[in-house]
């Protein structure tokens, strides 16, 4: 009964041991594009659109710069004010593609997204969007726990529904597809001798 217990023990350890090394952050950087403000039925939510994917680092063979693809988002609604900062709901949608039209990752703000306006010298403003993000890569991996921000300089004034992208950054916890499949074997060799355990 103990070698059961202690069986099933390390079956539940195993998992975490496994994924805490296995898991790397591919990191897409973005420039540029708009980021446009609308209100329908009284909620109002923000869209990033033409902004350019500009740097992949940590990408498997390296860090890749270049014309790569596009990011573009749409946020769940708006508690608070554009101009002076709130708090987006959970939802919208995030997609970065590659430039061949591939999907880099598909998925969607898992949280409340914090907006923030950042007073700056001589009447400027900055606003910083960030927030996490959950979905899917391309390679059909699921992710989850990953931050993604993004930086407007509006200049002089506050943002009024419509600003240029400065700078933007997603980067995506994704296991290590060899990794996992280790811990697929080790845990059904674990599952097949407690079951022989158990019959004996």
């Amino acid at each position: 009964m103990k070698k059961t217990v202690l069986l099933a023990a390390l079956a539940l350890a195993l998992p975490g041991a496994v994924l805490a090394s296995s898991i790397n952050s591919i990191d897409y950087s973005n420039s540029g594009g708009t980021l446009t403000a609308s209100t329908v039925g009284g909620l109002t939510t923000l869209t990033l659109s033409g902004s350019e994917l500009s740097e992949i680092r940590n990408f498997p063979g390296g860090m890749v710069t270049g014309d790569l693809g596009s990011v573009t988002f749409t946020t769940g609604a708006l508690t608070g004010s554009l101009q002076t900062g709130g708090t987006f709901a959970a939802g919208g949608s995030i997609l970065i593609t590659a430039s061949n039209g591939a999907v880099l990752f598909k998925g969607t703000f898992s949280g409340p997204t914090m907006w923030e306006a950042l007073p700056g010298a001589n009447g400027t403003s900055s606003y910083f969007l960030v927030g996490s993000v959950a979905g899917w890569t391309g390679g059909g991996t699921w992710t989850t726990g990953n931050t993604f921000d993004i930086t407007l300089n509006v200049g002089e004034g506050a943002f009024d529904g419509g600003a240029t992208v400065s700078s933007g950054d997603t980067p995506l916890l994704v296991p290590e597809p060899g990794s996992l499949g280790l811990l697929g074997t080790g845990l059904i060799g674990v599952a097949g001798a407690v079951r022989r355990k158990l019959k004996a």
